[in-house]
């Protein structure tokens, strides 16, 4: 039996962790915010600040948009970070490549909303665009990187799961579908991504998880039942930590007769179309999202 002495120990030990993921969060968090802040963004385009259900949302316009044709944009953080203005830049240029307005939310972190919050409000949001804004699902796209992309294969799972029309199409940029961290390139690119390292995802997943089965599709995607999805382009990078979270969704995905497209660049970081202000590999990985948006869209029209 525990004494009362070392319960008191323990129990001190775990105040003390609460304390050092707190700071670690508002470091992250921080550093992140500060990133979105550097660079200046195009004076064409259009931010509009609303709230979508209680959900703090922008949309994004620039020239030339078809108004009824919407891209619905989860940014990635982990699920404990996801600044809306360091995903900006990214997308309003998917808005200008892919000639569709962008709606961006800022869905619930954890821990303070742990699994599933960001998912109960992807839904939400996917919900709003159909039934308050009379958005047809087959002229939207859901899209995200990172955490968010993991999220957007989790949010066509819950639609599909629910009854409700799947959008024509989605994109996954360098998804994070296995929160449960069996992907072989966890080990084999350790060394090599400068951006994730394996003890980061292992606190991001603590953190969302919680007591949850980590091996849920809807919070790993990888694991569930994707027949009946839409159309995918993921987009991923060959230096990447989560590298075969892309591949092997990707694999399990095509042998369930969805239509993917698999995009991998070599040498490429973690979600590096955030990059494209500066890099011509960001600006030429959104040209290709910006077309595949497009033809799915109209080709879905189209059917109907």
């Amino acid at each position: 039996m525990v004494s009362k002495e070392m319960k008191r120990m323990i129990k001190m030990l775990k105040q003390l962790n609460r304390i050092a993921v707190k700071k670690r969060l508002e470091d992250i968090r921080n550093a992140q915010e500060q990133m979105g802040a550097i660079g200046e963004m195009s004076k064409d385009i259009i931010f509009k600040e609303i709230m979508v259900n209680g959900i703090s949302s922008v949309w994004i316009s620039t020239p030339g948009v078809t108004k009824d044709q919407v891209v619905l944009y989860l940014p990635g953080g982990g699920y404990i970070q996801g600044s809306m203005n360091m995903h900006k830049d990214l997308a309003s240029r998917i808005s200008r490549a892919s000639k569709s307005r962008v709606l961006m939310i800022d869905y619930r972190l954890a821990p303070e909303n742990p699994y599933p919050a960001a998912l109960e409000d992807s839904v939400t949001a996917y919900k709003w665009l159909i039934d308050n804004k009379g958005i047809n699902p087959k002229s939207i796209v859901i899209s995200g990187d990172s955490a968010g992309g993991g999220l957007t294969a989790a949010t066509l799972l819950k639609l599909r799961d629910i009854g409700i029309v799947l959008p024509a199409a989605a994109i996954l940029l360098s998804p994070w579908t296995d929160l449960d961290i069996t992907g072989d390139s966890v080990r084999s690119k350790r060394r090599i991504d400068p951006l994730i390292g394996a003890s980061a995802l292992f606190f991001d997943a603590d953190l969302y998880i919680g007591d949850n089965d980590p091996k849920n599709p809807y919070i790993s995607p990888l694991y569930g039942d994707l027949k009946g999805l839409p159309p995918l382009l993921i987009q991923v990078g060959s230096a990447e930590l989560i590298l075969d979270d892309s591949t092997r969704f990707a694999e399990k995905a095509k042998s369930a007769g969805v239509e993917v497209t698999l995009d991998v660049w070599e040498d490429m970081v973690h979600v590096f179309q955030v990059f494209a202000a500066w890099a011509p590999e960001g600006k030429q990985a959104i040209e290709k999202i910006g077309e595949f948006i497009q033809k799915h869209i109209k080709e879905e029209l189209q059917i109907i």
